[in-house]
């Protein structure tokens, strides 16, 4: 091997970090887009039971809890959190982005059930008792489809036993006496019978025009992680380059001054300060566009506040892994804020909708928390509940923890005498000394 020979390793070394990140990259994302439905798990519905039930031949009936018995025995329990509370309460959880839909079984549900089985040997119209579905695509762009497609399927199953029911009791009561010829039901009224019941879906609080359906907040998140993580890169270079630690190739153009006698520490708390120049400035650039595209904001202050937190915090984790790990850091960075980030945010797929070891990646994973705090502002007027107060904790706790990082990492390189380029970095009298 000569001397300016390149070992195999070093070849070896760039298609295995690439081939690493390809299966890792496949495994979230076409785990996160396969099969949603399939992977549901703890999916939250309301079924709210308002059905003061009926008489019927002097028997009281309540057709609304024989649906809600059908319905929490049916419905999986692993893939399905089917909540039977009251209007209030699945009101106040949709409104918080806490549920994704909600089942109603209004009041007169079992009166109107015995009308229609009266009506059915008696001439006259009359109208279907109705079940109301409500969806909430503030939660979740998907979440509506999923809800539609549930409820579709279950209450399929309650039209069909019901429907047989009620047959069941309208012949009865069509028995003839003896010598009597037998009243038979047309064939109007055994498809109204089969069919009892009307499904109505809508949306609880439907989104305004210019949210995209729904994918505004997501998109709004994106840029809000993309510019802290892609500004975490550009200082780190554009700065140690002007120190004179990297060189600078833009196009045939070359620039490598000669590196600056300045501390890891010293050089962090630089690239620190540039952080928060420019997020209030990324994040006022952001609200500018989005009011020129009719993009409705209703909390601009407390947006652009977040949003400077958000990129602030983004952006000096990002500094700190580059500091602490080198060139290691700039794969520590993608697969953190954007390969893991990305499937893992709920923001296009419910979480409850995603492979498990991605729904467990949501709890730390930063994209997921600032979409929470994002989602909350744009869509639930800023309600703690709906996710504000998760995003803004955990947006201060991973900044809590990339100062941490940065500043143990750094000090500790410089304590061992870790120079950079052979220069070392402590003042001139302190060499001498030594």
């Amino acid at each position: 091997m000569t001397k300016n020979s390149v070992p195999l390793r070093g070849w070896i070394g760039p298609v295995l970090v690439v081939t690493l990140l390809a299966a890792l990259m496949g495994t979230m994302y076409l785990g996160y887009t396969s099969d949603p439905e399939k992977n549901l798990h703890d999916f939250s519905i309301a079924l709210v039971n308002q059905d003061n039930g009926d008489v019927l031949d002097g028997k009281p009936m309540n057709i609304g809890n024989q649906i809600t018995d059908a319905l929490t025995s049916k419905i999986p329990a692993d893939k399905i959190d089917l909540r039977v509370i009251g209007i209030s309460e699945s009101q106040r959880l949709l409104s918080d982005g806490r549920l994704y839909g909600e089942i109603v079984i209004p009041s007169d549900f079992t009166k109107r059930l015995t009308i229609l089985a009266t009506a059915s040997v008696v001439p006259g119209d009359i109208e279907r008792p109705v079940i109301t579905v409500h969806t909430n695509p503030r939660a979740s762009t998907y979440s509506a489809s999923i809800v539609q497609r549930i409820t579709d399927q279950a209450m399929a199953q309650v039209n069909d036993t019901v429907g047989a029911q009620l047959t069941a009791q309208v012949k009865a009561k069509l028995q003839p006496a003896p010598g009597v010829a037998p009243t038979e039901l047309s064939g109007a009224a055994r498809l109204q019978l089969a069919k009892p019941i009307d499904v109505s879906v809508s949306a609880f609080h439907p989104l305004p025009e210019g949210t995209g359906q729904g994918l505004s907040a997501f998109f709004y998140t994106l840029i809000l992680l993309f510019i802290g993580f892609s500004g975490a890169m550009i200082i780190h270079s554009m700065v140690d380059n002007v120190l004179g630690y990297v060189p600078a190739e833009y196009g045939p153009w070359y620039r490598h001054i000669p590196p600056v006698a300045i501390s890891r520490w010293r050089t962090l708390l630089v690239k620190w300060a540039m952080a928060v120049v420019i997020a209030p400035i990324s994040s006022g650039v952001f609200l500018g566009i989005a009011t020129l595209l009719d993009m409705p904001i209703e909390h601009v202050l407390p947006l652009f506040l977040y949003g400077t937190l958000a990129i602030i915090a983004v952006c000096v984790t990002g500094l700190s892994v580059l500091a602490a790990f080198g060139t290691a850091g700039l794969l520590i960075n993608m697969i953190v804020f954007v390969v893991l980030g990305l499937p893992s945010s709920s923001g296009t797929i419910p979480i409850e909708a995603t492979p498990r070891y991605i729904a467990f990646l949501a709890n730390f994973e930063p994209m997921h928390q600032i979409y929470l705090a994002v989602r909350s502002l744009l869509y639930f007027d800023g309600h703690l509940e709906a996710g504000l107060s998760t995003g803004l904790w955990m947006t201060l706790f991973g900044l809590t923890a990339g100062l941490l990082l940065g500043a143990i990492a750094t000090h500790s390189y410089d304590l061992r005498g870790l120079s950079r380029l052979g220069v070392s970095h402590k003042p001139e009298e302190d060499v001498l000394v030594e």
